[in-house]
């Protein structure tokens, strides 16, 4: 580590006079970082061989929700890789406990996030959902893109790890309109990608902040869907949400379908514990 330390040092200007690791998730080591003048920054560490196009798609991801202006995102300060280390350095924001209103205030704003639209689904560059490749190839149908781009994949990948049978695999032709006729024909909406509960911060200051994104192009329910997967966020949450983009038609089955993307992600990554919530979705529909 005192090698990369001193190479952000120098490279960003930094007196720094203090690292210590934090709480940062399971794909890679965070570190609080102190300098001299008291400014604190967050740095993950990855020495995995994708993990600088990794930092460098998150990096990709923060920037374009900046960009939207509805929502916070910590400030990108610094990536790179020294020797085997991959390195992202980011502004460090101190949170809460949210409040109801401090959920209002997330459910309004990402709301406002899903409004950003452009005119086919998908994104200008691939990223990854965890530590998993995710596939962002541009489609004008949302039904072939979420089948293409995201079941699809993970299914295979399901397959080669032995972790679901091949006849448990549905077909082109039975996925997709099914996709068509309960996922309807949304506008592209601006997702974070991975919206769970660690995934965003309450700041000091009461501001919004999301984290860690896997953004793409899609259908805003999605990230609805990955909000409710482990236990759900506050009420006040999805009615300030729902005051901006209404209930859909088909709510509860899509957040289901939505819900299976992030389960063979689970399944995929942590392994069988996750195969019987999968099994269940894929029983029901296909």
């Amino acid at each position: 580590m005192k090698s990369l330390i001193s190479h952000i040092a120098q490279e960003s200007g930094m007196d720094i006079r203090e690292c210590r690791p934090v709480s940062g998730g399971d794909i890679s080591s965070a570190f609080k970082i102190v300098s001299a003048n008291g400014m604190t920054c967050f740095l993950k560490v990855n020495a995995k061989p994708f993990a600088e196009e990794m930092f460098i798609a998150e990096k990709k991801g923060l920037e374009a929700i900046r960009q939207t202006n509805t929502i916070a995102v910590p400030r990108v300060l610094l990536t790179g890789k020294i020797e085997d280390k991959s390195f992202l350095l980011m502004e460090y924001i101190e949170s809460k406990h949210p409040s109801d209103s401090d959920f209002r205030r997330l459910g309004t704003n990402l709301a406002q996030l899903h409004l950003s639209s452009t005119d086919t689904f998908g994104f200008d560059t691939d990223n990854f959902i965890g530590s998993l490749p995710q596939s962002n190839r541009k489609h004008n149908n949302w039904a072939e893109f979420y089948w293409e781009e995201r079941i699809y994949p993970q299914l295979k990948k399901a397959l080669t790890q032995h972790l679901i049978d091949k006849n448990e695999i549905p077909s082109d032709d039975r996925a997709v309109p099914l996709f068509e006729a309960i996922l309807g024909a949304p506008k592209p909406a601006l997702v974070h990608g991975d919206l769970w509960g660690g995934n965003y911060l309450i700041s000091l200051d009461e501001r919004p902040v999301l984290i860690d994104p896997a953004v793409y192009y899609g259908h805003s329910m999605a990230d609805i869907a990955m909000t409710r997967l482990f236990g759900g966020f506050s009420p006040a949450f999805y009615d300030a949400y729902h005051e901006i983009i209404p209930k859909s038609e088909h709510y509860n089955t899509q957040v289901e379908l939505y819900q299976l993307y992030y389960l063979l992600v689970h399944l995929n990554l942590f392994g069988s514990g996750y195969y019987s919530s999968v099994s269940s979705i894929l029983r029901r529909y296909f």
